[in-house]
């Protein structure tokens, strides 16, 4: 296998051709060189776009391709699992985007996929990857603000168009699925755990019916997340990290710019007005490289990929519940794998 892992995408998925492809691209361990669509034009445009020399009009087309060794799946949500499954069947590693399945059970049968074609399979989490979130959880590790009790998270857009794929629900469309997703990522990242129970409550778009407004509270064995994403309120991002002697803050925790430089803010927590704060600044960095990076040396040296798959279904169940609870009125508990 060559030094750089050679990559063919799913779909011209607009995460995918304007922010995931191009930063690949410029990656150290990877480069793209194909793309996929069921419509042939749309790839040959999206390839002339990104500078690719092959396009495909049609996904299979693609994963019969002996000279990609990896697939990134940036499809809707409902189409994840089956396509990693023929990605993986085909011989090629996958990073499919999050998340990774409609539910925990439907995550659980890529295990044994990935048993028996060998290939690696990750969920696409960049935020697992950035600096400032591995910061983020080292200085929690060393107790820089005391022992974690509590975080807070917000993450909301407003997009109440019918037409795209994050308001159907049969595509897995909603807020909890679309960017809750990370609120539970970054809680579990944080905590080291998977939640004792969790509690949610739901408003779902009465013609829509994906749910729009989603509130949850994820209780750990030493201390709580609760957080809130919406995908009809004004945009906004943010997340805390509260301990015994401190807080921990991310300013744009999931999409971090590429254009300037992140921030990280530690407040020791002595008045309301974070006297004594610091502030930790990373330089510029892309973290879709990163990701990209990461998971082909991963392949490269045969490795444990960043996010890799028990994590995946760890995350899907903590979501599984939380719609439960929603349903029952009542604290539901993850299952455990």
């Amino acid at each position: 296998m060559s030094k750089k892992i050679r990559w063919g995408v799913l779909s011209t998925a607009a995460i995918g051709v304007k922010k995931v492809l191009p930063a690949m691209q410029a990656g150290a361990y990877c480069t793209v060189v194909a793309i996929a669509s069921r419509d042939r034009t749309k790839a040959q445009q999206a390839a002339a776009a990104l500078g690719l020399a092959t396009a495909y009009g049609s996904y299979e087309e693609l994963l019969a391709d002996p000279n990609v060794d990896a697939v990134y799946n940036p499809l809707p949500n409902n189409l994840h699992v089956p396509w990693t499954i023929k990605a993986a069947e085909a011989g090629k590693h996958v990073l499919c985007e999050k998340p990774i399945a409609m539910t925990a059970a439907e995550a659980r049968t890529l295990l044994a996929v990935r048993e028996r074609t060998g290939v690696k399979i990750g969920e696409a989490f960049m935020v697992r990857t950035h600096p400032q979130w591995l910061r983020a959880r080292e200085l929690i590790t060393q107790g820089r603000i005391g022992e974690l009790r509590s975080v807070l998270g917000f993450f909301s857009y407003f997009n109440n168009d019918s037409a795209n794929i994050r308001n159907q629900v049969d595509a897995g469309g909603g807020a909890l699925m679309d960017i809750g997703c990370y609120l539970v990522q970054a809680s579990r990242f944080a905590f080291g755990a998977l939640p004792e129970r969790v509690v949610a409550c739901v408003e779902r778009d009465p013609q829509l019916s994906t749910d729009r407004l989603t509130s949850a509270i994820l209780e750990f064995r030493t201390g709580h997340a609760v957080f809130t994403c919406s995908t009809q309120l004004a945009y906004y991002q943010r997340i805390h990290f509260f301990g015994t002697r401190g807080r921990i803050e991310l300013e744009i925790p999931v999409n971090a710019p590429s254009d300037r430089p992140t921030r990280l803010f530690v407040d020791p927590g002595k008045d309301p007005f974070g006297t004594g704060s610091v502030t930790e600044t990373f330089p510029v960095c892309n973290q879709y490289t990163i990701q990209g990076d990461a998971f082909s040396k991963a392949i490269l040296e045969d490795t444990e990929v960043p996010v890799p798959l028990e994590d995946a279904i760890r995350n899907m169940a903590v979501i599984d519940a939380l719609f439960l609870s929603s349903r029952s009125g009542r604290w539901e508990t993850p299952e455990r794998s």
